[in-house]
């Protein structure tokens, strides 16, 4: 088994695989908060208490769309990554801190299936996890930072030759 977790993590697998659940993740609830208008996600934190709720609700939208979609390209990793685990932990104190760790609550199961009560932090807390992951161990061989660092590196190599 070693063997084998040895062999997917230099070929870079574990990384992408992390890279492109995490990146969706974000993508999509960004993409979500676009589609119905981030008027309406500016009402939400207006009523929450957050400030300047309306030109929030537009960053937010906008860190998530272009920061998952970064993530998911293994672009700028660290860089995107805080931002991100910004707009994770003020959800976490604005909203999903009240309703405790778990992110399901079954509330009643019913005819017509599981009734679920609002998410604590749970899901906050993976992704904050899987970004620092990606910031502390890289973001693999499948990615636009590590083209980058291996032509930079190659024309660091052609400098000292010269």
């Amino acid at each position: 088994m070693l063997r084998f977790q040895e062999r997917a993590s230099a070929r870079g697998w574990p990384n992408l695989f992390l890279r492109l659940i995490l990146g969706f993740g974000f993508a999509a609830h960004g993409w979500a908060k676009l589609s119905r208008g981030p008027a309406g996600f500016g009402e939400i934190l207006s009523h929450i208490g957050v400030p300047f709720p309306h030109v929030t609700a537009w960053v937010t939208t906008s860190i998530e769309i272009l920061g998952g979609v970064s993530v998911m390209l293994g672009a700028f990793v660290i860089p995107v990554s805080f931002p991100l685990i910004i707009v994770m932990v003020t959800a976490i104190l604005t909203v999903h801190f009240q309703y405790g760790f778990s992110s399901i609550k079954i509330r009643a199961v019913t005819g017509a299936g599981a009734e679920f009560g609002p998410p604590g932090y749970e899901m906050n807390l993976l992704y904050i996890i899987g970004l620092l992951v990606l910031v502390l161990g890289g973001s693999g061989r499948f990615s636009v930072d590590n083209l980058l660092l291996s032509r930079f590196k190659r024309l660091q190599k052609k400098a000292r030759a010269i």
